[in-house]
């Protein structure tokens, strides 16, 4: 499904006890959505069943942050993230994710889960600046080297902080 829209400034804010829940195959079409999820992204069930899940990516976020996060998956573990999302009108909406693999009694990946909640205020302070950050390496490395520039500045920024990147996403 291909669509384009124009990012807006309207923000639509979860509710504190509302949890979006998502599955994937392991190429990342979706596999399952809850009525959750539907209504932040304002897409309806048929038009989320099969799609990539990267039809919600904002472009305010990072394409390094999705590298890290494949990557992550890849080695069998979680992985946490403050995402903002994109809605099918243009809006947006900011979440805590949470995205496991989905094992095999053997094992081996059959998919990802993914559970997102309401994202502390404080968290997206600081990942806004960061992702901008991110952003900006990529831009200045141009497309074929993007997502590595901005992860090198995130894994230099961690760092320096002394933290792993779960250690920082956790604290804020």
């Amino acid at each position: 499904m291909k669509y384009k829209v124009q990012p807006t400034k309207h923000e639509r804010v979860m509710r504190e006890d509302d949890f979006i829940v998502s599955k994937t195959d392991l190429k990342g079409h979706i596999t399952y959505c809850n009525q959750i999820f539907m209504e932040f992204s304002g897409f309806t069930e048929k038009e989320l069943l099969g799609a990539p899940h990267n039809l919600i990516r904002h472009p305010d976020m990072p394409r390094g942050v999705f590298h890290f996060l494949w990557n992550t998956l890849e080695q069998k573990n979680e992985c946490f993230a403050y995402v903002k999302n994109m809605c099918k009108d243009g809006g947006f909406y900011w979440v805590f994710a949470n995205v496991t693999p989905d094992l095999d009694p053997q094992g081996m990946p059959t998919g990802y889960f993914s559970v997102r909640r309401k994202a502390k205020a404080s968290g997206v302070a600081v990942m806004t600046d960061v992702y901008h950050a991110m952003l900006e390496e990529e831009r200045k490395a141009g497309p074929k080297d993007a997502c590595a520039a901005s992860l090198a500045w995130l894994v230099n920024v961690l760092q320096q902080k002394g933290v792993s990147y779960e250690q920082f996403i956790l604290s804020l």
